[in-house]
């Protein structure tokens, strides 16, 4: 398995992140309206990760982006985790624990303060996983601060 920073435009991005979002439509009955700019998750202030296995397939992905619109409910310093997904065939192997452990030293190499991630409540194995790597209940913040369906979780990085 390799992990490879890439561009959040790449095919490869787009490719899984089209099955992520069927993945919402099937749990949530509609798609993920928050607004993706590429630039975005482009070093320094963001970085995007793709997972691939043996044979060269893309299997799982996250990214970080840079937030610090206190407006919106971030904190200045949030680094906000986006689009950590695995396809069904790869979960149970570590690869979203990998990724997450890897945006967290990125995010902090930037100078990055905290971590800060929206999920829904219909995906209790990420809710799983993030409270297994340490990360906890925090008030909400950007496009689904006041949604019901959705929980969120902060980590600090210092």
């Amino acid at each position: 398995m390799r992990i490879l920073p890439v561009g959040y435009d790449h095919p490869d991005a787009k490719s899984l992140d089209g099955q992520a979002q069927q993945e919402y439509l099937a749990r949530y009955g509609a798609v993920d309206l928050a607004a993706m700019d590429p630039a975005e998750f482009s070093p320094p202030r963001g970085l995007y990760l793709i997972a691939y296995a043996g044979d060269g397939a893309p299997v799982a992905t996250g990214g970080w982006r840079a937030q610090d619109r206190a407006d919106e409910g971030y904190t200045d310093g949030d680094a906000e985790i986006k689009r950590m997904f695995t396809v069904e065939a790869a979960r149970g192997r570590g690869l979203a624990r990998r990724i997450l452990a890897m945006l967290e030293d990125s995010a902090r190499a930037a100078g990055r303060l905290r971590m800060v991630l929206e999920t829904g409540l219909e995906q209790p194995e990420a809710v799983a996983l993030y409270a297994s790597a340490g990360y906890r209940p925090t008030p909400g913040f950007g496009l689904y601060r006041y949604a019901d369906h959705s929980q969120f979780f902060a980590k600090r990085l210092a």
